[in-house]
């Protein structure tokens, strides 16, 4: 593979597996767009949220999705537990699933490439995207994450209570009928549990450069 072929990196893994700090450093390691295709549901469930649609429909979700221009991408709610809540369950609808899949697949084919993050980049969004990797961590250390985000943020939480949400949202990403989290066959592993966040980075970024070179 030439460096002139257009680079689309898929990273896909669970919540707080690391997968979003890894691909924002790939993008900006190979000057590629990133994005993250959670953000996109979540920009969704702060839409259905703020103007009063139910979570629990899935016509009125899918509806939701034409109205994501209305949310700001940098609006600080859409981190809060709440809105990651309706996220997940929304994410869950074929028809969400569909109206938002063009304009991801559309972000995946400029043509100098892309890195997008999320659970199903490598599987369906870019099947043919040039590397996938598939971030993981133990369900402990992603809840330890997940807690110390909280705080942060000045939201207390409690660490059995973010172990239980972790567990609740895989359970519900790995057994929905629509594009559920799962490793394409050539998807290319990482365990971030024992590494930093430069660790990990610094292996993704040697993953990725050994598979162009093959």
């Amino acid at each position: 593979m030439t460096d002139s072929a257009p680079l689309v990196i898929a990273v896909d893994g669970p919540a707080a597996s690391g997968k979003g700090t890894i691909a924002k450093a790939l993008a900006a390691h190979f000057g590629l767009p990133h994005m993250d295709t959670g953000l996109l549901y979540r920009r969704l469930a702060l839409s259905l949220f703020r103007f009063g649609g139910d979570p629990g429909s899935e016509f009125e979700a899918a509806r939701a999705a034409h109205d994501l221009d209305k949310i700001d991408p940098a609006d600080p709610e859409l981190r809060s537990e709440v809105i990651g809540g309706i996220a997940s369950r929304v994410s869950a609808y074929p028809e969400v699933r569909a109206a938002l899949l063009d304009r991801q697949r559309a972000f995946a084919g400029q043509a100098g490439g892309a890195v997008l993050d999320g659970r199903d980049v490598g599987t369906v969004i870019a099947p043919g995207a040039t590397v996938k990797l598939f971030v993981t961590a133990s369900d402990e250390v992603r809840a330890a994450r997940r807690l110390a985000e909280l705080e942060a943020r000045g939201m207390p939480a409690h660490h059995d209570e973010v172990l239980a949400d972790i567990r609740a949202r895989d359970a519900r990403d790995r057994d929905r009928a629509a594009a559920p989290l799962k490793a394409a066959d050539d998807a290319i592993r990482l365990d971030t549990s024992d590494l930093t966040p430069e660790q990990a980075v610094a292996e993704a970024i040697r993953l990725v450069e050994a598979q162009r070179a093959r």
